[in-house]
């Protein structure tokens, strides 16, 4: 008798590995595919729109109504900054071994929310942040309530981050079957396509919370993320019945060991023939011993294949850090750079230089569709990968343009600082320098056409590369670049700063017409070819979990 037709389309339209909400099979035709990931991407738009609220604009803030002077709030946006690209680590192996990654999802949320409801509150209530006064008189400093309340806001943020970001992105790769051949090319765009639209949230996010932080007041700045979060939340809850759900997402090979000795010694006894009750209780002994022999070897065995898959990770990470250190500028330096230039915009508008950030995220969302539908299509015909090209040389052409970054950032920081002595506005610190913020654009378009290739190269690599139970940790694995090269900057900074001081200005002076921050910019040049160049010793002897797939560098 042949087989059932309808049995056979339905066993053919459901997802191996996979099941729905309710933890039955799923059905490729009714879950999972492009129409989950709009709700995660449109979540997702919400949340950066809310992070780049605060982070954009947060170090004017500190040395606005905080009063810090500007080393010291340089090195604070970059260590929190570092904390929200650190903590993923320990999300992801929540979301990973224990919680599930919706399930870590949504209790991030709730923490993010929690942390923008304070910050709001900090701003909004004049007993919880620093009074104003005259430019004349001077200001009492913030008391510890209110700087402690501050940092608890923010690093609340920090730690939601932490298990929002890894598990919300791997959970959206996740909607797409690797082992489908159209899914699996799909699964490649995700990664472009949400990163077009993540760009799209915080460019809007520079341009109007910014412009209503410094314009209107920080209170109504800061509620605007805080709603902002309250939508994503409720976007990723909606696409719930629509989700596929891995119901081994957080095993290790350990517990699947566990589970299948467990199953094999129930099966074994049971198909024995024991004729009495102390032989089976004998029998079961001699069984158990064995079955505990054979999960040793194969746990350990499991344990040191992750391992051995993680540990070939490792060099290609530690010498992407140099883009991190990179990436940790424009919403700090470059912000300040951008302060004291010419802001102003026909008679009536002066743009607020963290709105500047925002040309990275232009840049992106410019550049990405003509990547996915242009570059990729046609470097197709010369390589025959699915991808164009290989990851690790889209890592590699980004980390190079990182490079060009600094040192286009220190020919334009050198010549406005040519044109400050020039002018005899060395020691006017509130002068605005008659020369364009505009002419600070290519350093931020640089360092955007370089995430098109570095981080969403980056961000692919490591969550394809990574041990299959762990691709949260993959996605975390990347974004501790950026925490590690923030931390790197803060350090960097801090060091700089002492040893610039023992002998004259500071490279990082409050007053920065006496400032050096062009001779900051080619230190971390410097650097980063170093970085580059060993990321290219490693990236040519790496070897692809499937060769034929990714085929070499």
């Amino acid at each position: 008798m042949g087989a059932n037709p309808a049995t056979a389309l339905l066993e053919e339209d459901t997802v191996e590995r996979v099941v729905d909400h309710r933890g039955h099979p799923v059905s490729r035709s009714k879950a999972g595919g492009w129409r989950s990931v709009a709700f995660i991407m449109g979540g997702e738009v919400a949340e950066r729109f809310a992070y780049y609220g605060i982070r954009s604009d947060l170090i004017n803030y500190l040395m606005g109504p905080f009063r810090k002077p500007m080393a010291e709030a340089a090195a604070s946006v970059n260590i929190w900054s570092g904390c929200t690209t650190l903590f993923p680590l320990l999300g992801a192996f929540l979301g990973d071994y224990f919680l599930g990654r919706y399930r870590m999802v949504v209790i991030a949320s709730l923490l993010y929310i929690l942390g923008t409801s304070l910050l709001t509150l900090s701003a909004l209530s004049p007993s919880l942040h620093p009074t104003q006064c005259p430019e004349q008189e001077i200001c009492p400093p913030p008391t510890q309530f209110q700087t402690f309340l501050l940092f608890t806001s923010l690093y609340l943020v920090a730690i939601a981050q932490g298990g929002h970001k890894p598990c919300v992105q791997a959970f959206g790769a996740d909607q797409f079957d690797a082992q489908n051949p159209a899914e699996s090319k799909s699964r490649s765009s995700f990664f472009n396509w949400l990163n077009f639209f993540l760009c799209f949230g915080s460019s809007v996010s520079m341009i109007t919370v910014t412009y209503i932080q410094e314009n209107e007041s920080w209170g109504l700045g800061f509620s605007l993320p805080c709603i902002s979060m309250v939508i994503a939340f409720a976007l990723f809850l909606l696409g719930t019945p629509t989700y596929r759900y891995s119901p081994t997402e957080k095993q290790s090979d350990l517990i699947k060991s566990r589970e299948d000795f467990g199953a094999a010694i129930e099966q074994r006894v049971q198909q024995a023939p024991v004729p009495s009750d102390g032989d089976r209780e004998r029998l079961l002994i001699q069984i158990t011993s064995e079955e505990v022999h054979d999960l040793r070897i194969s746990a350990w065995s499991g344990l040191l294949m992750e391992a051995k898959q993680v540990l070939q990770l490792m060099p290609i990470w530690a010498t992407c850090i140099s883009f991190g250190v990179v990436g940790a500028q424009p919403s700090s330096l470059f912000t300040k750079q951008g302060d004291i230039m010419d802001r102003q915009v026909g008679r009536h508008f002066q743009i607020p230089a963290a709105a500047m950030q925002s040309s990275i995220g232009f840049t992106m969302v410019l550049l990405l569709p003509i990547y996915d539908r242009v570059f990729v299509p046609i470097m197709r015909l010369f390589t025959n990968l699915p991808s164009g090209i290989t990851m690790l040389q889209r890592i590699g052409i980004g980390l190079f343009l990182s490079i060009a970054t600094m040192v286009v950032a220190a020919v334009m920081e050198r010549q406005r600082l040519a044109m400050v002595r020039e002018l005899g506005l060395a020691d006017e610190p509130e002068a605005t320098v008659p020369m364009s913020v505009w002419w600070l654009l290519p350093q931020f378009v640089l360092y955007g056409v370089a995430d098109v290739f570095m981080y969403i190269g980056s961000l692919e690599f490591f969550y394809d590369q990574m041990p299959d139970g762990l691709k949260s940790v993959g996605i975390a694995f990347c974004l501790t670049i950026f925490g590690i090269g923030s931390f790197l900057s803060g350090i960097l900074i801090s060091v700089v700063d002492m040893a610039s001081s023992a002998h004259g200005d500071s490279w990082f002076d409050t007053n920065l017409n006496r400032a050096h921050l062009d001779y900051f910019y080619w230190l971390i040049a410097a650097l980063s070819i170093i970085g580059f160049g060993l990321f290219m010793y490693f990236a040519k002897s790496y070897v692809y979990k499937n060769k034929t797939e990714y085929g070499e560098m």
